[in-house]
């Protein structure tokens, strides 16, 4: 039996970070973010042998997040660099409502990916294979790319495990609605919020949101509830595993490294339902600091969490 290279790949686009320091308006931490970055370096960060797909710019953001990726011992085989477009750059800030997102991702080097630049080869050769809707939204050429992973992935055996991430700034809600339900339908495991399930589906019960996504044809669900924890659902089985209390300070990144850390425990061989609690509890230690990567946990820190109840 062959085994595969890689625990995990991810595809999407990596964002270089400016979050605003509380109180202090002209003041801001500098960082790295991404959805799909975000689960790729909270899923090594767990151990699990990770490889990133996507594109950089041949500039200084593109060239920390490279240097950021060898110390997190994240594979970079799969990162192209583009001399004619930039890295993306997003910043955080806080108003009345909590974080506001601004962003300068139109036409960075992550949206310039082609289905026909793959690296088929990799994508064949990982045990699961992780993308988000963010990944599909950030341009039609990635879209594609994104679809055509899907395939050469799951072509190959991979489980692929699909985060809707809804961003409606980034494509309309027609098109967001019909290439996520699309996606999702391909989707060994689908990760949404509340948010993105009632702007996708129209509905605000929990037990309905599940349901429509299995109707959708997802296999397993865990539906992300914030402060309130997330429902795991595999269409026979439910369960709710309650939110911790802990210091909240950012939100940013948490579901991220939700996902990350899944991914990474069933890879190490855990079931669902023993990986969904390890994850929850790890998303709820990453809001207790600034910015998406720097307060993702390491294992040790996740345990005594779970220890403590």
């Amino acid at each position: 039996m062959t085994v595969a290279a890689f625990d995990i790949v991810s595809l999407g686009e990596p964002l270089y970070e400016f979050s605003q320091i509380p109180n202090d308006a002209g003041r801001f931490l500098q960082g790295f973010g991404g959805d799909t970055m975000n689960c790729a370096v909270a899923a090594a960060r767990q151990g699990a042998r990770v490889a990133y797909v996507t594109r950089l710019g041949d500039d200084e953001f593109g060239r920390q997040f490279l240097e950021l990726w060898r110390k997190e011992g994240i594979d970079t085989s799969a990162v192209a660099i583009d001399s004619q477009a930039h890295t993306a750059v997003y910043f955080i800030t806080h108003g009345p409502a909590g974080h506001v997102f601004s962003y300068l991702r139109q036409g960075s080097a992550a949206s310039r990916m082609q289905a026909h630049d793959l690296p088929l080869d990799l994508l064949r050769n990982t045990r699961y294979f992780h993308t988000s809707g963010i990944s599909q939204a950030i341009s039609a050429s990635a879209c594609d790319a994104v679809f055509a992973a899907i395939e050469a992935a799951k072509s190959a055996g991979a489980v692929f495990v699909y985060d809707s991430n809804l961003r409606l700034r980034l494509w309309p809600q027609a098109r967001a609605r019909a290439v996520i339900t699309a996606t999702l339908a391909k989707a060994d495991y689908f990760l949404l919020s509340m948010e993105d399930a009632e702007a996708l589906c129209g509905l605000s019960d929990p037990q309905a949101i599940i349901d429509w996504c299995h109707r959708a044809g997802a296999g397993i669900v865990a539906l992300k509830l914030g402060a309130g924890g997330v429902i795991g659902s595999d269409s026979l089985r439910r369960e709710c595993v309650a939110g911790y209390k802990v210091d909240c300070v950012d939100a940013t990144g948490a579901g991220d490294c939700f996902a990350g850390a899944l991914l990474a425990r069933m890879a190490a061989g855990e079931e669902f339902w023993q990986a969904l609690r390890y994850a929850n509890a790890a998303a709820a230690l990453t809001t207790t600091g600034y910015g998406a990567i720097a307060p993702m946990p390491k294992p040790e820190a996740v345990r005594e969490l779970l220890r403590r109840g």
